[in-house]
């Protein structure tokens, strides 16, 4: 497994990031409940497996359900092998507002002191704003008590996770965000205007959504109807397929290791064989030239169409 470097962070990770939502809560398509999920066993398991593997990049959150309780578990004798990052609860109040700066600190400092407790651990390596809406990057009291959480010592990054390109704008320009989590993927490519960007401030990028949610692999198939063009469009990888490429889920995660402006690519792994093909598809060898150029060119043609949160509320995931 190769390492890159996480912007300015001083930090080296693994160019593919375990996602830990599918371990710690039922998520993605086909998965209704605890019963489509591993036992805390097998997901033990299964974390050890992807760190002796080379993995050091581990992702979670406050809200994934078991997701940090069980990295913590797992990890307790190994803490200086992995670099884990975790997500705030969120704090916004019910008119959407951030609140004063003594309640918001009060907030986000509860969450930190949970997440350390859930993960055995005295420090996070990143520690991230969740699902960071239009205005929150920009906002001086977010950004003093992330900056003072740094300094003492009880995170070792900044971050925050983004939905929208503004947002990732918005973090980017107000210079004080050590690394952002975005949503990058075959069908939905706009992000990459501004990998450049990134790379010259020396924010650390990992890539998330690669796999659309599993839309890009066999769970791509026999769609709600609502979703007719985006499976058929789906398709139209097929030709991009050689024995280097064998599979839907091996080219979408080739392709987002093709950028170099990326530090480590996000896949949601619950399973072994999703680990194992993962591993495989992480082999330093990716698209060429004229293979990433065509890529780019099979992007969905109407990307504000893909908002899979809102897909979830229609039902059309399910």
């Amino acid at each position: 497994m190769q390492k890159r470097s996480l912007g300015k962070t001083g930090l080296s990770v693994s160019e593919i990031a375990f996602g830990g939502v599918e371990i710690g809560m039922p998520y993605g398509i086909g998965i209704k409940d605890k019963r489509d999920m591993l036992t805390p066993q097998a997901a033990e398991r299964l974390l050890h497996s992807a760190l002796d593997s080379g993995i050091n990049l581990f992702d979670t959150a406050r809200l994934y359900g078991d997701s940090e309780s069980l990295m913590g578990k797992a990890f307790n004798d190994r803490r200086e092998q992995v670099v884990l990052a975790t997500k705030c609860t969120h704090f916004l109040g019910n008119d959407g507002q951030i609140p004063p700066y003594d309640a918001l600190k009060k907030i986000i400092a509860t969450s930190l002191e949970e997440s350390l407790k859930a993960l055995r651990t005295d420090y996070v390596d990143i520690y991230m704003l969740h699902q960071s809406d239009h205005g929150i990057p920009e906002n001086e009291d977010v950004q003093q008590i992330f900056s003072e959480l740094k300094q003492s010592g009880q995170i070792r990054a900044t971050g925050l996770s983004v939905y929208h390109l503004d947002e990732t704008s918005q973090a980017l320009e107000a210079g004080c965000w050590d690394v952002i989590q975005l949503p990058f993927n075959l069908m939905d490519q706009r992000q990459s205007t501004l990998f450049k960007m990134a790379e010259h401030l020396g924010v650390g990028l990992i890539v998330r959504s690669v796999l659309l949610k599993g839309l890009l692999s066999d769970r791509g198939k026999n769609l709600h109807p609502a979703l007719r063009e985006v499976e058929t469009h789906i398709e139209k990888y097929q030709q991009l397929l050689s024995p280097s490429f064998p599979d839907l889920p091996t080219l979408a995660t080739k392709f987002a290791l093709s950028f170099p402006e990326v530090s480590a690519v996000l896949v949601g792994i619950d399973r072994p064989e999703y680990l194992a093909k993962t591993l495989r598809a992480a082999d330093d060898h990716y698209l060429d030239e004229a293979r990433l150029s065509n890529a780019m060119a099979l992007q969905y043609p109407d990307p504000t169409f893909l908002d899979l949160p809102q897909w979830d509320r229609l039902g059309w995931l399910t």
